[in-house]
């Protein structure tokens, strides 16, 4: 009975860590931290459309970019703080949160993503610490890279086609939830809209659909690449968010493409803003 006691004691202890109002504006700065890269990466893909492309299009060259400007430094602090904040803020929804989801197959589903959603941004803290810090992260390029291996490696192992086509096909089933999140307007149910002015009602509205469908779209493309890469037996086929963007520079009116979708990359950017403003915690 006292062991029992004493869990149920930690439970609750950690139950009231996760409702707590430092987590809360951990995240919020979190959402400003995720703007801010977002933004980065808008800029960067425009970078690849006007033949100036030096760091890749994608959340690592982003922390890159921004870690080589005059306020580095600080930038770098605030991505690692924010980030982390974000992770904690998703790890205690894993852990307590969704208890409003009376379906139980549903809040599994749900609590499954916060958790792997705080894995990411733990993932991005520890890329922002390591160029804070001078170490490995900092250094450019290799994201691509990183994915080609990582698909040749599984590529090699038995099954490994069928198990890199079925990564492809989850990547373009989850673009399509974003898309359909973002036409659908999902994303209001997590704003508290009755604080809004009607003119920022409608920004919001704006700028969080454009930035759903448009990472949605990109999520996709990667999506049915990675399966191309299963189906052709080449990793070389595999592309991140950087190749992504590439590929579709390299299309008809591809540079106009490109353009669109860094447009509705930076319209996710501003959503995050929103977010740390308006998001409900």
């Amino acid at each position: 009975m006292a062991v029992e006691a004493v869990v149920q004691g930690a439970k609750r202890k950690a139950r009231r860590a996760g409702n707590s109002e430092w987590l809360d504006r951990a995240a919020r700065v979190g959402f400003v931290a995720r703007g801010v890269l977002y933004l980065t990466v808008a800029f960067l893909a425009v970078s690849i459309v006007r033949g100036r492309s030096g760091e890749s299009a994608d959340k690592q060259g982003a922390v890159r970019a921004l870690a080589d400007t005059s306020i580095g430094t600080f930038l770098m602090v605030v991505l690692v703080a924010g980030f982390v904040g974000l992770g904690l803020w998703q790890g205690a929804e894993a852990a307590w949160g969704k208890r409003q989801e009376r379906d139980g197959k549903k809040r599994a589903a749900k609590r499954a993503g916060a958790a792997a959603k705080a894995v990411i941004y733990l993932v991005l803290a520890g890329t922002a610490a390591s160029v804070l810090l001078g170490g490995a992260g900092g250094k450019g390029g290799g994201g691509e890279q990183k994915e080609t291996t990582w698909t040749a490696r599984v590529l090699d192992l038995p099954a490994g086609r069928l198990i890199v086509g079925l990564a492809g096909l989850a990547i373009v089933g989850a673009g399509g939830w974003l898309v359909a999140r973002g036409v659908r307007r999902k994303f209001e149910k997590h704003l508290d809209t009755s604080s809004m002015s009607r003119p920022m009602c409608r920004a919001a509205t704006t700028v969080g659909l454009l930035g759903h469908v448009a990472r949605g779209v990109v999520a996709g493309l990667a999506g049915l690449l990675l399966v191309k890469a299963a189906l052709d037996y080449d990793p070389q086929e595999a592309k991140g968010v950087d190749g992504t963007l590439r590929t579709i520079a390299e299309q008809p009116y591809g540079r106009l493409l490109l353009l669109l979708a860094a447009g509705g990359l930076a319209a996710f950017g501003l959503y995050s803003f929103v977010e740390a403003r308006y998001r409900r915690l």
